[in-house]
């Protein structure tokens, strides 16, 4: 009988170590279309792979994840990519040229689809170009395609860390207080708060001796760093899946972290302390801890949500 149950505990143990497999190679599949979709397009246009990446990137995080996710996730509202009046919504690119439209064929078949990846990038590309290839250049095409300056930061950091990896699947994550230090921490995200007026707690608290390393949990740029009257010295970091992580309470940082730094899991940012709820210095109100937040960005808005499951799930990655 025992023989029996193992056999059978062992076959299942097998098939979830198959289909994590299978999930894994289908995970890389899709990154190697893509990256060879922002190749191509790179060539074409001579804008760097790593700009159409971070759109892309962008796009995709604005929505909530679904099981079919598709190849590329940007997308034109059918009147800008068809022309206004071109009702029969013709794919010509000469009919669509003539009602103002802007799809263009990006793969040579004589149509443009905004349903065909090729066609879509290939006219973001053309897009971009009207401002010119430079950097600078780029980010007003930005602006002029987003009218946002938040979603040009983002997509700007995030197209800084894949030319930094020269990677799009970056999926590692890490837990911001090293782990062979004494911690504890618990569910505080929601908690009321009173000092500088009544409201909520935003975030989670790690509680640690002075000077416990902070690490980054995630691939990101820091955006901003250096003292909050509310979070005393504190770092905010940008990932590249539309969230920032914000760090407080910090008695000091890492002298090689500035504004602008590309940073991976398990980067070094600072140490934990006490500081803040006054000006610049304020120190030992409360008992040293890290205060870890994290926002989402829809496109629309930017909001706080709980990050206490995230640091469990990433607090045993970084254990196992």
């Amino acid at each position: 009988m025992f023989s029996k149950r193992l056999t059978i505990y062992s076959f299942i143990f097998f098939l979830f170590c198959l289909s994590g497999s299978v999930i894994q190679a289908e995970e890389a599949s899709i990154h190697t279309e893509r990256m060879a979709l922002y190749r191509k397009t790179e060539a074409i246009s001579h804008i760097p792979w790593y700009y159409f990446a971070a759109i892309d990137n962008y796009e995709r995080n604005k929505e909530t994840a679904t099981e079919d996710e598709p190849l590329i996730s940007i997308t034109f509202d059918e009147d800008s990519w068809y022309g206004i009046g071109n009702y029969p919504k013709n794919s010509n690119p000469d009919i669509i040229k003539l009602f103002n439209g802007i799809g263009l064929d990006g793969n040579g078949d004589g149509l443009a689809s905004p349903e065909q990846e090729e066609d879509v990038l290939y006219t973001l590309a053309m897009l971009l170009l009207q401002e010119g290839p430079t950097r600078d250049d780029i980010k007003i095409g930005l602006w002029k395609l987003y009218e946002r300056d938040l979603t040009v930061k983002s997509i700007m950091n995030t197209a800084k860390v894949f030319q930094t990896f020269n990677e799009i699947n970056l999926t590692d994550r890490d837990f911001p207080v090293d782990i062979n230090y004494n911690y504890s921490y618990r569910n505080t995200w929601g908690d009321r708060r009173g000092y500088g007026g009544l409201r909520i707690h935003e975030g989670t608290d790690i509680f640690a001796d002075y000077g416990t390393p902070i690490k980054s949990t995630t691939y990101g740029v820091v955006e901003i760093m250096g003292w909050n009257r509310f979070g005393g010295w504190r770092i905010g970091i940008r990932d590249i899946y539309n969230i920032y992580h914000y760090y407080a309470h910090l008695s000091g940082f890492n002298d090689a972290i500035e504004i602008g730094t590309v940073v991976q899991p398990g980067d070094v940012l600072g140490s934990v302390g006490s500081s803040g709820y006054g000006p610049p210095g304020t120190s030992g109100k409360f008992p040293p801890h890290l205060h870890y937040g994290m926002y989402k960005d829809d496109g629309y808005k930017e909001w706080s949500f709980d990050p206490y499951p995230y640091l469990r799930r990433w607090e045993q990655m970084a254990k196992n």
